[in-house]
Parts: C-alpha cells; structure tokens; sequence
C-alpha cells in the first residue's frame, strides 16, 4: 500500500512541469479549434460568394436587358399625346404642355408641319416622330382629294340620333367593331334612352378619337323621354340598379338621406362618398329630387 501511495507522492518540481503540461495542452486544443472553425467559415463564405456572384449576375442580365429595352412606339393620333407618351418620344414638358393647350380650345391638329407650329420641337425631333402619326380617315382623304372628299361627307356624313341608330350604322365608325357596338345598345337598353351624345366617351373601348368621329355621326334629340329616378324615394335596390350607380354608392345615398333628410338638388349629391364626380351632369338628366 505505502508502494502504490508513493507513485501519487510529487514533488514541488514535478508539479509545476505537470501544471505546465496541462496549459501547454489547453493552449494547443485551442488553436486547433479556431483554425478548424477559421477554415470552415471560409469555405462557407466562399460558397456565399459565389452564389451572390450568380445572383448579381443575373440582376445585372435583368438591369441591361430592360436598359436595351426600347420603347415601341405604334401608330398614334398625335392630338392626342399623354404625358408619358410625349416624354418617352422625347418632348420636354414645356412642348407637351403646348399641345396640351391647343386641345383646350378644342381644336385640331392635323398635319406634322402644324403639329411642330404648336408644340415648337426641333426638326430632328418631327423627323422622328411623323414617321408614326396617323390621322383620322378624313384628314388624310381630304388632303389627297379635297373636291371629291366635300362631295362624298356631303352625301355620306348625314348625322343621326344615337337612340335610333342600328348596329351596323353604329359600325360604320372607324374603331367600333362588333364587340363595342353591342356594349353601346346594352348600355342604352340599361338607361332606356341616351340623354345625350357625352355618355358616348364612358363606354368601355371608345378611344377619344373614336368619340369625336361620333360626335359628327349621331346626335341625341333634346327632351328625351328619360327613366327618371325619384332620389328621394327610391330604394337601394332600385338606386342600385342604375347603370351609373354601384350597390355600395346607393347605399350610401340612403344613409345620406336618413341623416340628413331629403337631397334637393345636384351638388347635394356630389357630397355623397364615391360620387362619380366625372358623370355628374349626364347622371342629373336621369334625376328626379
């Protein structure tokens, strides 16, 4: 016993050195540990990194591809630019705002060399441009033959009333088809009547040219016998019903006259939520307060 017991029996020098073991081992495990965890961050990071670079990649493919993108430009009227036409052809705003002007006083532009009168662009500009004008039908006709166009509108240009205009007389505007023209006899069949030629331009498909070609081909004959609606009375149902209005908008009607007794007028109606304030005078024809 007293042998074995002297094998655990160290003096002050063996005791330091194995101290010195024990850090010199610690020290070593811990230096292994950061290298192992140092390279496997790498290897990680670089796996990262190459997977970003595939992305970049392809953002960058993205960013060029709509960068070489060009604008398409088709066929237009040019009396009737927005905005962001006239900047993507290359107007500045002072030039857009020019034309703008000149359609306020409800005239028309009808040539490349009048259309650069106007808005003042540069020549190199109308060059550009006029390669994609189109004007109406009866621009371009009466330029190539003025004295057989006079003769031929006298004879065909005979306006007629819209309510009592047929399909195929409503297809002989350029730009109605099949499809719209049966949209527009729905519709005067929903108000029973048309009140007046306006209600024309909030039909789904009827472009701004198409609309003033068809204010020279119908018209609509004053006091019509019109489907009015008793605002006052009506339910939301029957307020529902009419073309112009919307269920939410009828009821909204209700609520206004609950809480604030009858609608006397027109501009009592504008106060109303989501009043579509665009139709506002072609809906007070079919009004009654």
């Amino acid at each position: 016993m007293e042998k074995i017991k002297s094998y655990f029996l160290f003096s002050r020098e063996h005791r330091s050195g194995i101290f010195s073991l024990l850090i010199l081992i610690i020290i070593v495990q811990i230096i292994y540990y950061l290298m192992k965890t140092t390279n496997y961050s790498n290897d990680n990071l670089n796996e990262t990194d190459e997977e970003w670079l595939l992305v970049q990649d392809e953002i960058d493919s993205i960013k060029k591809s709509i960068v070489d993108e060009k604008y398409e430009i088709k066929p237009f009227n040019p009396n009737f630019i927005t905005d962001y036409k006239g900047y993507m052809l290359g107007m500045s705003i002072e030039e857009i705002d020019r034309l703008h002007e000149y359609r306020k006083s409800g005239k028309f532009i009808n040539s490349s060399k009048e259309f650069q009168e106007i808005t003042k662009i540069s020549d190199e500009l109308l060059m550009k441009m006029q390669v994609n004008f189109k004007f109406p039908d009866w621009v371009t006709s009466k330029k190539s033959n003025p004295i057989s166009y006079t003769k031929q509108n006298k004879e065909k240009i005979v306006p007629i009333d819209l309510n009592l205009a047929t399909k195929e007389q409503i297809m002989k505007i350029y730009g109605i088809g099949d499809k719209i023209s049966d949209i527009i006899l729905k519709e005067k069949m929903k108000l029973g009547t048309f009140a007046t030629i306006d209600q024309l331009q909030f039909i789904w498909g009827i472009t701004p040219e198409v609309f003033e070609e068809c204010k020279t081909a119908f018209f609509v004959s004053p006091n019509q016998n019109l489907n009015k609606i008793k605002i006052n009375e009506a339910s939301i149902k029957e307020l529902a019903k009419f073309p112009y209005f919307n269920y939410a908008f009828a009821k909204e009607i209700v609520t206004y006259r609950s809480m604030n007794g009858v609608l006397s007028s027109i501009e009592d109606l504008a106060k109303i939520n989501n009043c579509p304030l665009e139709k506002l005078k072609i809906i007070a024809l079919y009004l009654e307060f």
